[in-house]
């Protein structure tokens, strides 16, 4: 193919987000002729978004010589911008730190002596400064050099630079504890990419950088609206790859508290696959551990064994779902020994969030009433402070088992009622059924076995649904437990009416079997129903076939 075929049909390939052909083709082109400039940002541009990363850094070096070849050096220093996205994403921050310093000299050697910056590349050095400073964790430090990447942006009004600084910004904000401002600006940058103002690789670290702080503050709504929306710009890049990859782990984890069970399972099954075929794209450790707690969940605990097992081998920590899985299985003192051990790692407060509820309900299970109490405690404090629905439920919820386990049942209710509210109205099935399936213990405690059942059963058939098997095991046992001790409670007058009305017979035959008026085999029926807590004749006789009283 000639250089102007081979440009054209790799433009068009181009404005289709075709990014496999626009590699097929440029690679084919760049065999016969060598590319110009242009093409080979092309073509760096197709290696990168169809996950051929050392490739693309190869690419970009060539563009960056080319450039330099025909004296341009800001779009030469441009091409250094894109090269140490790649090289800071993959941990090679020296190589990274290198490239930067050549352009920051390729720049300052034609600069006059002015108060500020000539060119937005400029801009784009600071705005990868920002980035490396992130990834170490100097988020001071990031802020301020991202600030400074804004104003040059602003300056020359570019939108991927804007875009970029403001992601950098709202990050920080939120890391240092301005959660609510770093919001706002990481949502104000998402119009800039939802509109197609912003180039594709910026586009994307946008996408994974909005949902990474969704999960960092808890904020399920926003996740799931932003999740939703890179789907719909993957499902537009044909044959994109990487960012299929980096936020894979966090997709998972809200739809699994969408209850959407089945789906990410087969979600997480193709993301570990895929991210341990490409090393480079990262998160395969966290796509492990969310493949572990599907497994817990749904009762398979060799399988969610391995998974964590392969998280903690990739760097992740396999807290706390490894020690929730050792409390199913029965082992409580192993699992209150690596829950304790988890909560002595953690850090701030947020990461300590992810531990809590774990820690409370293995405390509990382990006896220790204090410990869950001051747990829930912490957990309840750190949701305020943060504003987050979702955490303040699972506070709720925490705080609420808390009280049930130190007798303070209608205390209890109260709190408990108020998270599985929050649960409903931010569709989390699983996490509302076992706040009702709490509320259910709590009625008990109080007397209230009509309430109790209802709650109980509810939350079984939500554990049947989703396949959440040892949830729905406790849950049935709970309600055995429950029908077994109305049933003792029945007199045995009331057991033989009982079995009588539960063949058919009406009060007068059973009047006259039983020797009784139908006014006393009445009476008897009535205290049937209020001791077994049904509502009607029919609902008594299902219960005595359901129990074996017939």
């Amino acid at each position: 193919m000639e250089p102007a075929a081979a440009q054209r049909s790799a433009g068009a390939a181009l404005a289709r987000h075709a990014w496999g052909d626009v590699y097929v083709v440029l690679s084919e082109a760049d065999r016969r002729h060598p590319l110009d400039p242009e093409d080979l940002e092309r073509f760096a541009l197709a290696a990168h978004l169809t996950g051929r990363d050392t490739e693309s850094d190869d690419l970009w070096t060539r563009a960056h010589h080319a450039w330099l070849t025909r004296g341009d050096v800001p779009r030469a220093v441009r091409c250094v911008f894109w090269l140490g996205l790649d090289l800071v994403l993959s941990g090679e921050w020296s190589r990274c730190a290198g490239w930067t310093a050549r352009a920051r000299r390729l720049l300052d050697a034609g600069k006059p002596d002015t108060a500020g910056p000539d060119t937005v590349e400029e801009g784009y050095l600071l705005a990868l400064e920002a980035l490396r400073s992130y990834f170490a964790g100097e988020v001071e430090n990031t802020l301020g050099v991202a600030e400074r990447a804004l104003a040059v942006a602003t300056r020359f009004e570019d939108p991927d630079l804007t875009n970029f600084a403001m992601v950098c910004i709202g990050e920080s904000l939120i890391r240092t504890g301005r959660a609510e401002e770093g919001i706002r600006l990481l949502d104000e940058a998402m119009v800039g990419v939802t509109a197609g103002e912003v180039s594709p690789i910026v586009s994307g670290l946008a996408y994974c950088a909005v949902i990474a702080a969704c999960h960092e503050v808890f904020d399920l709504r926003r996740a799931r609206e932003w999740t939703a929306e890179l789907s719909r710009w993957c499902a537009a890049q044909q044959e994109l790859v990487p960012y299929r990859g980096v936020c894979l782990a966090h997709r998972v984890e809200f739809m699994r508290l969408h209850g959407d069970w089945d789906d990410a399972l087969d979600e997480t099954d193709r993301a570990c696959r895929w991210l341990r075929s490409n090393p480079t794209a990262g998160s395969a450790d966290a796509a492990y551990y969310q493949l572990g707690e599907l497994h817990r969940l749904r009762g398979e605990t060799e399988r969610a064994r391995a998974a964590y097992r392969e998280a903690s081998r990739l760097g992740h920590g396999a807290q706390p779902g490894l020690a929730l899985s050792l409390l199913t299985a029965g082992d409580t003192g192993a699992a209150a020994r690596a829950i304790r051990t988890a909560l002595d790692a953690s850090g701030d407060g947020i990461t300590r969030c992810r531990i809590l509820p774990a820690y409370v309900e293995i405390m509990l299970a382990a006896g220790e009433l204090e410990e869950a109490r001051a747990a829930a405690e912490e957990l309840a404090a750190t949701a305020e402070a943060v504003d987050s629905p979702l955490l303040s439920a699972i506070g709720g919820q925490a705080r609420g088992a808390v009280l049930l386990a130190a007798g303070e049942a209608r205390g209890a209710q109260a709190v408990l009622g108020h998270a599985v509210a929050t649960f409903r109205d931010l569709d989390a099935p699983y996490e509302a059924a076992r706040t009702r399936l709490l509320i259910g213990l709590s009625c008990r405690e109080s007397g209230d076995d009509i309430t109790a059942r209802l709650e109980i059963e509810a939350a079984t058939a939500v554990f049947r649904e989703l396949g959440a098997v040892p949830d729905l095991l406790r849950a049935e046992e709970l309600v055995l437990k429950a029908a077994n001790g109305a049933a003792g409670r029945l007199t045995a007058r009331e057991r033989e009416v009982l079995r009588h009305v539960a063949v058919g017979k009406s009060n007068r035959a059973v009047a006259d079997d039983l020797f009784l008026s139908e006014k006393t085999v009445a009476r008897h029926l009535s205290n049937i129903f209020a001791k077994l807590g049904v509502p009607s004749r029919s609902a008594a006789t299902a219960y005595a076939h359901r129990h074996g009283l017939v």
